[in-house]
């Protein structure tokens, strides 16, 4: 169980809870200006839950997934979008001891964060160092908790393998490069401009691929002397993933999170036979909350204090009001973006 410091807020418990909050929703699936503010119930926390005085919420795929009716929440769980908060926990739920209220954190959540206040297990809370900014804490979440799981653990990296990363300018692109970096991995990222790829070797890769003007199997057989890769993350599927196994080596790991360029894919058994290859995958968000705890144990005791004490920083893009949804999503769907896109409450 993850440990969160006493806040020494005296009075916090006291402090006014409104019973109506602002909370970004939508009437129907469509375009990002379906998005639209709206006043909602203020939620109580209940078992092993906190409730958190929304800060800062990240802006993820999955949210402009489920604004356009393709992925929607799991049962139980908020119809708000956004799945990571940074914040301040200002009422708690049976089971949760009282020394954490008032305790500035950073969450993964089901939904609910686009709102004032959002409620998150506190077994998936992470406690917000001194000095780190809380639009950088929000940002951090969902990104790491997928990676850390589908890099690390799925994916079983050893320190001086090679990682192949699609969208590496992405959210979870920068946070693989990262993160695979920090623990001794080769990084190689497939970006969509020699300007993105440029901003991923900022951010550590080893070598950044611009997908549409060279063929990233015969890069990856360049780079690494036709020996290939250990581990893809992949984000596109699709036609993506014969490509993506011709570019593992042998006893390699294709590791999928996200089906952006299609839901099929064509597959020679034969070359995953010969090769010994490895094919998984995963969603979070459905996963069981004590699963969840589990994951968030490991991530503090192995991944988070690189980021407590300042090693490793979440790449920033741009922070929108909380107002502004809309034009954060259509962001994200133009492609422009590096790095995250936050919404401030």
């Amino acid at each position: 169980m993850i440990k969160l410091r006493a806040a020494g807020n005296k009075g916090l418990g006291r402090m006014t809870i409104p019973k109506e909050m602002t909370a970004i929703g939508f009437d129907a699936p469509g375009a990002a200006d379906v998005l639209r503010p709206e006043t909602t119930a203020v939620p109580s926390p209940g078992v092993n839950e906190v409730l958190i005085k929304v800060s800062h919420a990240g802006v993820n795929r999955p949210d402009v997934i489920q604004r356009q009716g393709f992925y929607p929440p799991p049962p139980g769980a908020s119809p708000i979008p956004g799945l990571e908060v940074s914040g301040t926990i200002v009422a708690l739920g049976e089971g949760v001891g009282r020394d954490v209220n008032g305790q500035i954190v950073c969450a993964l959540v089901t939904g609910g964060g686009y709102a004032e206040y959002c409620l998150a297990d506190i077994r998936h809370c992470l406690p917000v160092p001194a000095g780190m900014d809380m639009a950088a804490a929000a940002a951090i979440p969902e990104t790491l908790f997928t990676v850390w799981h589908n890099v690390f653990e799925r994916g079983w990296a050893t320190e001086g393998e090679t990682l192949l990363v699609h969208g590496g300018t992405s959210g979870i692109g920068t946070m693989a490069t990262m993160l695979g970096k920090a623990f001794g991995l080769k990084v190689i990222t497939t970006c969509g401009s020699d300007k993105k790829c440029a901003e991923s070797l900022k951010v550590g890769a080893d070598y950044s691929i611009n997908y549409k003007t060279a063929d990233f199997v015969e890069e990856v057989a360049r780079i690494t002397g036709k020996a290939g890769v250990e581990i893809v993350l992949d984000m596109v599927s699709g036609d993506y993933v014969p490509r993506n196994l011709s570019a593992l080596a042998p006893d390699g790991r294709h590791v999928t999170i996200a089906v952006l360029g299609g839901l099929n894919a064509t597959l020679n058994m034969a070359q995953i036979m010969q090769k010994r290859l490895t094919l998984t995958g995963s969603t979070l968000r459905p996963r069981p909350a004590e699963f969840k705890a589990l994951l968030a144990d490991e991530i503090h005791n192995n991944a988070w204090p690189l980021f407590a004490d300042g090693t490793l920083q979440p790449v920033m893009d741009r922070i929108f009001p909380l107002a502004e949804a809309a034009a954060a999503h259509a962001r994200m769907e133009a492609g422009d973006h590096i790095g995250k896109i936050v919404l401030q409450a």
